[in-house]
């Protein structure tokens, strides 16, 4: 390719860092701004590399030395900021989900259709070994004729561990919006898209307490519901079940699991970009590891971000805004079945993106692809 592409940098929290080790001097990319509403944040990245100029959010935006917008905010802050960058005539790549609410998500993709630039979303850890292993196998026949799936997270509360948790019980969080991208986009990569779902969903805690940091002890109010359990019905005509949780303590079941009536696939967690896949076959004695066969090897934050810089003009960007959509949707639709009683079919479609060819870790670090 020609120049690197222009990378700027919106929202300098936690998960900032991984995409900062994974992009800087990268030759597909430059980064050259960054902004957060706390000054001092974008002041020490920008004193940490140079080249890097620290900007407020607005400046940023309009940059003409900015290219694609990472937008790397609090989930109720997705929609505003991508529409800012496309009213600039920038291309977005954000964290999950696409937006807190879908008819906010919907018109982010609407304005960029309109102004001739691209959406790009996370998450981007289905690009790695584990999940594309895992569709390799599935493609290949390995299990048969997938049947059902199932799909399981379960966690405490990421309160916990995070200083400032109070965005995961907020519209645009809760461990279906926060955790249940990782787990849908894989099984859209797995099974395909999304048909109908249906839903149900509680909230046993009306508050939360901060386990870490200086507001250790501080009570935070839970907006949204902290269970939800539903059935997607694939287009392919599978199932899957699926739960997502911040109220367990632990569970032993497979992240994912794809029964086929000739197998039964062990998929690995879906929030790394590795692990073990294990496949049963109908017949066998054992569980047997597969060996990695798909993905961007030893993966890491920002490789989705890579691919979809480099995908204009030979194929569509991998984490795409369209499969963030449909993700979404079939979020909101599972929230919104349990709250009026009924299976609800789902409007948007998706389907999985090409598959990941194996490529050594060296490969996509270095190459200017």
């Amino acid at each position: 390719m020609g120049d690197a592409h222009r990378i700027g940098v919106v929202g300098l929290g936690v998960i900032s860092r991984a995409y900062l080790d994974t992009l800087v001097g990268h030759r597909a990319v430059r980064i050259t701004a960054v902004a957060d509403l706390d000054a001092s944040r974008s002041a020490a990245v920008a004193a940490e590399f140079p080249g890097v100029a620290a900007l407020s959010v607005q400046e940023l935006l309009s940059s003409p030395d900015v290219d694609t917008v990472l937008n790397l905010t609090v989930p109720a802050a997705h929609a505003e900021i991508a529409l800012g960058a496309i009213g600039h005539g920038k291309h977005v790549y954000g964290e999950k989900p696409l937006a807190a609410e879908l008819a906010d998500a919907q018109g982010v993709l609407e304005a960029a259709a309109k102004a001739g630039v691209r959406v790009g979303c996370a998450p981007d850890t289905v690009l790695g070994t584990g999940v594309q292993t895992a569709r390799a196998a599935v493609a290949a026949g390995s299990i048969g004729r997938p049947q059902f799936a199932t799909a399981v997270m379960v966690t405490p509360g990421h309160e916990r561990w995070h200083p400032h948790p109070d965005f995961y019980y907020t519209a645009g969080g809760g461990p279906l919006l926060d955790m249940g991208p990782y787990y849908l986009t894989s099984l859209v990569h797995l099974l395909g898209p999304v048909r109908a779902v249906t839903g149900m969903a509680g909230r046993l805690r009306t508050e939360r307490v901060i386990g870490s940091g200086p507001r250790a002890g501080e009570r935070i109010p839970v907006e949204v519901d902290s269970h939800v359990s539903g059935v997607l019905e694939h287009v392919g005509g599978a199932l899957t079940t699926l739960t997502t949780s911040f109220d367990g303590v632990a569970t032993t079941a497979a992240p994912i699991e794809v029964h086929g009536d000739a197998g039964t696939l062990a998929v690995p967690d879906p929030n790394r970009f590795d692990g073990e896949v294990r496949l049963f076959e109908l017949g066998g004695t054992q569980w047997r590891a597969l060996p990695p066969s798909a993905g961007y090897v030893d993966a890491a934050r920002g490789v989705g971000l890579l691919d979809f810089v480099t995908a204009d003009g030979r194929r569509a960007p991998r984490a795409s805004g369209d499969l963030a959509l449909h993700v979404l949707e079939t979020m909101s639709a599972l929230l919104r079945s349990s709250a009026e009683g009924r299976r609800i079919e789902l409007t948007t479609s998706a389907e999985p993106p090409a598959r990941v060819p194996l490529t050594a870790a060296e490969e996509w670090r270095t190459a200017a692809w």
